[in-house]
């Protein structure tokens, strides 16, 4: 069975490979007729290998989309062809510009397909004022064949436009994440045109695209750092009736992005179950991102008293985590520093190095935890506690930054007891006084 698909892959690009312009062109017409959106989504997709074909890198296919297909189909071919032909040339700038026009046919159904500052900033002139009134999805208002090509053309925007970023900033031009905030802005339009879509049936709603597009954009959002920004797509997913039927895939990916922005937030229980979720629920041959989750449920877990274990952290090549969890199950403040230094550059590329740095005041609760079963009395001398600092080379400590660290573990309930100031002791509560970490968080 795999033989046979990989051999029907391989004759697929074979036959891409040399199609004609018109015999392409007559394909998506009939896709269209059809309404067989997702074989139209593949023609119009960088992931498919007609992409590849020369004979369809054309800098001015106007001309032949117009007689054979029909406005707005005709300018939205035409602008996908000049951006196959834009990448051949490594220009992502101008493939980010045309797969702009490419999005626009579905962007907004009270708006025309096309922008027409865009138009004269490419040099194409619109046939009319008139041709380009309600194209998006006006043929099909309560109709929703058409998704996946919104998806597949959304994807290859977001795409372009890291692409364009990069190639502009290599050449010292435009600012950082500029590209990428327009290229929000676009699908941020065709957000509402799928979040407002009340008069369709459940069947033919738009709506099933909200999730996909929100996943884009959280991609986005968090490349240039503007997590407050998913805010309004979460509350829309939430409020949605539809939030617990879309696609696996989709649920697994929006988890991932709202269990990483709690995470931001320092709301961790949240983020444990958001990214557990997807940890759980993403295919196990997806390994990549199996462990891409991990990276952010690790920090969140042991912030919450679960440590993993080396095994699960060898399955997954994160053995950066390896002394970081020893150092903060151990009450090792010196292992735990020098991890966190040691693979800093590690822990900042993924962003979750300051989350790490928190861990710090459960590592002073179990070293203090040690003080405690060693003294084997409810009434512990601070000074004790400025010994055990000292020996895990905490610089500059005096019994004043003590009694703040006391002070603060107390107020987290990590201890349950308070400091004596007059005889200089810390006493705590002679039953449970270190409460298990996952009953305090």
């Amino acid at each position: 069975m795999t033989g046979s698909l990989l051999f029907k892959g391989v004759n697929i690009c074979r036959v891409m490979a040399h199609i004609t312009i018109n015999q392409y062109l007559q394909q998506i017409y009939e896709a269209i007729d059809n309404h067989e959106g997702s074989f139209c989504a593949e023609l119009l997709s960088f992931k498919h290998p007609h992409v590849a074909n020369p004979r369809l890198q054309l800098a001015n296919p106007e001309d032949k989309c117009q007689q054979i297909l029909e406005p707005p189909y005709d300018e939205m071919v035409a602008a996908h062809l000049r951006c196959t032909y834009a990448v051949a040339n490594h220009d992502f700038v101008e493939a980010y510009k045309f797969q702009t026009l490419v999005v626009q046919y579905p962007s907004d159904s009270n708006r025309s397909v096309i922008n027409e500052t865009l138009f004269e900033e490419l040099e194409i002139i619109p046939r009319s004022e008139e041709s380009l009134k309600d194209r998006a999805f006006q043929s099909h208002k309560e109709e929703n064949w058409a998704l996946p090509i919104m998806f597949a053309v959304t994807l290859d925007l977001r795409i372009f436009a890291n692409n364009a970023e990069q190639q502009l900033q290599k050449k010292g031009k435009g600012q950082p994440g500029e590209m990428l905030e327009k290229a929000a802005e676009q699908l941020m339009s065709c957000f509402r045109v799928c979040a407002s879509d009340n008069r369709a049936g459940i069947d033919d709603s738009k709506k099933w695209g909200m999730m996909f597009l929100s996943n884009q954009l959280f991609k986005i959002y968090f490349k240039i750092n503007k997590l407050h920004l998913c805010k309004p797509l979460i509350r829309a997913i939430d409020s949605s009736n539809l939030k617990n039927d879309y696609s696996h895939a989709q649920k697994v990916t929006y988890k991932y992005f709202v269990g990483r922005k709690a995470m931001f937030d320092s709301d961790f229980k949240p983020a444990e179950e958001f990214l557990s979720f997807a940890f759980h629920r993403c295919h196990r041959s997806c390994q990549k991102n199996k462990r891409m989750i991990l990276i952010y449920l690790l920090p969140v877990k042991m912030l919450l008293g679960h440590m993993p274990t080396q095994q699960l952290l060898r399955k997954y090549d994160l053995m950066q985590f390896s002394d970081v969890t020893k150092g903060v199950s151990e009450g090792n403040l010196l292992l735990l520093n020098e991890a966190l230094s040691e693979h800093e550059t590690f822990f900042i590329r993924c962003g979750i190095f300051l989350i790490l740095e928190k861990l710090k005041i459960i590592t002073y609760r179990n070293l203090f935890k040690k003080v405690y079963l060693l003294l084997k009395t409810h009434q512990l001398p601070l000074d004790a506690f400025l010994v055990a600092l000292k020996m895990m080379r905490v610089e500059d400590v005096d019994i004043d930054e003590v009694q703040c660290i006391l002070a603060n573990l107390i107020y987290m309930g990590h201890i349950k007891g308070y400091i004596s100031h007059q005889h200089q002791k810390l006493v705590v509560s002679k039953q449970n006084p270190f409460p298990p970490l996952s009953s305090v968080s």
